[in-house]
C-alpha cells in the first residue's frame, strides 16, 4: 500500500468555507453604524402648559351647625344636648332636607375648669357637650330660612358654609377644552416667533382639575336664638383645568 505525498491540511476546507461568511458578517456588523447614527438624531420638541377656567353659579350649599350644651354634671349636659340636637335634626328634615344629606359630625364631651386660682390645681366646675350635623342644601332658596330654623331650635354654633356645584363634570370638560386651546395658542405663538412650525403631538397629560369651595363663614360663629334673618349670596365658583402638551417641531419649512 502506498501513501500519498500530499500533505494533510485538516483546516484548509474550513478556512476556505468560513471566509465568505466572515466577510458577510463583517459587512452586516458595519451596516447598522450609519443607521444608528441617523436614529440617534435628536428630535426638537416644544412643551407648553395650558389652563382653562369656567365660572358657574353654585347650586348647593354645605353647612355645619352644632349644639353646645353646658351643665354641672356630664349626664345632664349630654341629656340636654341630645334633646336639642334631635330637635335641630327634626326641623332640618321638616325644611325639606333629605336624610341622606344630613350627617352627624364633631361630637365631643369634656370638663370645664376653674383656673382662677394659680395656687391650686384647676377645679372641674362643669361639663360641655358639643354635637353637630353637616347638611347639604340642594335648594339655595331655602338656605337662609334653614339657618334661621336651626338657630331658633337650639343650634348655637355654625362652623361655615361652602357653596358647591353638585355636578361639575360638564363644566370641567369645558375647562379642559379651554386648557388645550390655551396650550395650542401659546405653542403656535412660540413656534412663529422662533421661525418653525408645530409638528405632531407627542404627549398630552392633565395637570389636574380644581373645584374651589369658597366659604361664606370661614370661622366658627356662636349664634343667638333671636338672630335676624340671614342674607345669603352664593356668587360664582370658578372651575379650572390644567394640561401639558408636547409637540414635535418641524424645522424643514
Amino acid at each position: 500500500m502506498s501513501l500519498s505525498n500530499r500533505p494533510f491540511l485538516p483546516n484548509a476546507f474550513s478556512v476556505r468555507t468560513l471566509a465568505p461568511a466572515l466577510a458577510v458578517a463583517a459587512a452586516i456588523a458595519l451596516t447598522p453604524v450609519s443607521a444608528l447614527a441617523e436614529t440617534a438624531k435628536p428630535v426638537a420638541t416644544i412643551s407648553i402648559d395650558g389652563r382653562g377656567e369656567v365660572s358657574t353659579a353654585p347650586d348647593m350649599a354645605v353647612v355645619t351647625t352644632r349644639v353646645v350644651t353646658m351643665a354641672e354634671e356630664a349626664p345632664e349636659a349630654l341629656s340636654g344636648n341630645t334633646e336639642a340636637i334631635s330637635k335641630v335634626i327634626a326641623e332640618i328634615k321638616s325644611a325639606g332636607v333629605e336624610a341622606k344629606d344630613i350627617q352627624t359630625s364633631g361630637f365631643s364631651i369634656f370638663p370645664r375648669y376653674d383656673r382662677s386660682d394659680n395656687n391650686q390645681a384647676p377645679k372641674i366646675i362643669g361639663y360641655e357637650v358639643a354635637n353637630g350635623v353637616t347638611i347639604k342644601i340642594r335648594d339655595l332658596a331655602k338656605l337662609g330660612g334653614i339657618l334661621n330654623t336651626v338657630v331658633e331650635n337650639g343650634a348655637n354654633s355654625i362652623g361655615g358654609i361652602s357653596f358647591q356645584v353638585s355636578d361639575p363634570d360638564e363644566k370641567l370638560d369645558e375647562a379642559r377644552k379651554l386648557a388645550v386651546a390655551n396650550a395650542k395658542a401659546r405653542a403656535q405663538l412660540y413656534a412663529q416667533a422662533a421661525g418653525v412650525e408645530l409638528g405632531r403631538i407627542l404627549s398630552i397629560s392633565e395637570g389636574g382639575a380644581s373645584i374651589p369651595r369658597p366659604l361664606f363663614a370661614g370661622r366658627e360663629m356662636m349664634m343667638k336664638a333671636d338672630a335676624a334673618p340671614v342674607p345669603v349670596e352664593a356668587g360664582e365658583n370658578t372651575l379650572s383645568a390644567n394640561v401639558s402638551i408636547t409637540w414635535e417641531i418641524d424645522q424643514d419649512t
